[in-house]
């Protein structure tokens, strides 16, 4: 459970396991460091309700439900840093419901799904952790041993390195965590792939077996990036704020050298902008180096300079945040050049 400021009627996992929408009269709020917050449930029970609301066969499942939920957590004020840790935060939260038959493909599924996603970004120097039974636990041992197994043969499917952690899972299901190692060489937890034994049971989940009798699905959370914002601050951190062409904010700057060339400027923005470039114009009153310069600091990844030459030439000076000058290219030749490291992803 967390904790979220300032919400004007409290939304509260009461105790029997079911939800209480806006209790009619207001729940005392904790101070914590000056500010009054109220006690709010994670994005669990929501989802656990959308899946009560009908009677499910086992030709129903898996059924899985996604969100971007925003939740709290109490930091105190000195472990709080940059967007790597905060108090309220976004998740790409997600919940399968499965059969037991169907639990070791949704969880190699699942872990595959997140492998791609961080690969995509150019996220790929990763450790796996494997978070074992504590000694306090709810559920069946077997329930706990079937799953464990199903989240190791997952890792060693994908060929990944981990590492065991034992007796480090939470008291409700094991779980694998992708650690993803930041330009200083820290570790931050991105993704999650979690059992859990206790909201079904206290939600009293169930599905209709081919045996016509309810039976208890499993549950797992799965997110991908985990905190939306940790995983921007490890993505800066990563690239050093020199994001590749594809995800560069701005992935070029026209530098006009007068303001001769402005019109010309603007056409070659149009053209490459009807392609889904994202560009800008410095048409500043600044020297041509000095524009060049605010570019390199920004990281953009490409400077194109327009003289009188490329004008007349119908073409661009192109520069990269590196330095290097690639001289003089027709438009054409630059429009084939940066949409291909776009689809490629270079």
């Amino acid at each position: 459970m967390g904790f979220s400021p300032h919400i004007g009627r409290a939304n509260l996992w009461e105790t029997s396991g079911h939800l209480d929408f806006y209790k009619d009269s207001m729940y005392a709020p904790m101070d914590i460091e000056g500010e009054a917050y109220y006690a709010k449930p994670m994005n669990c029970p929501f989802h656990i309700e959308i899946y009560k609301t009908h009677l499910r066969s086992y030709r129903d499942l898996p059924r899985r439900y996604a969100e971007y939920g925003t939740v709290y957590r109490f930091e105190r004020s000195g472990s709080l840093h940059g967007l790597t840790r905060v108090r309220g935060f976004t998740q790409d939260d997600a919940h399968i419901f499965c059969r037991p038959d169907q639990v070791e493909a949704e969880i190699s599924g699942a872990l595959e799904f997140s492998l791609y996603v961080l690969r995509s970004f150019g996220l790929t120097d990763f450790t796996s952790y494997l978070s074992t039974r504590p000694e306090k636990y709810v559920g069946e041992a077997a329930d706990w041993d079937r799953a464990t197994a199903a989240l190791e043969r997952a890792v060693i499917a994908h060929n990944l390195p981990y590492e065991v952690d034992e007796g480090g899972g939470a008291f409700y299901g094991p779980k694998i965590d992708l650690k993803v190692k930041d330009a200083l060489g820290r570790e931050w937890q991105l993704s999650t792939i979690q059992f859990d034994f206790n909201l079904p049971e206290r939600f009293g989940l169930e599905y209709i077996g081919e045996d016509n009798q309810p039976h208890r699905p499993y549950m797992v959370h799965r997110a991908l990036l985990g905190s939306i914002e940790r995983f921007f601050g490890v993505l800066i951190e990563h690239f050093a704020g020199a994001f590749p062409v594809w995800l560069a904010p701005v992935q070029a700057v026209l530098i006009p050298i007068t303001d001769k060339q402005i019109e010309y400027a603007l056409a070659v923005k149009a053209r490459l902008e009807a392609l889904g470039v994202r560009l800008e114009i410095d048409d500043s009153r600044d020297r041509m180096q000095a524009k060049i310069r605010r570019a390199q600091l920004q990281k953009v990844p490409y400077m194109l300079i327009i003289g009188g030459k490329e004008q007349e030439a119908e073409a661009v000076a192109v520069r990269l945040r590196s330095g290097e000058d690639l001289g003089a290219l027709p438009v054409d030749t630059f429009i084939e050049r940066i949409q291909r490291e776009i689809a490629e992803r270079v």
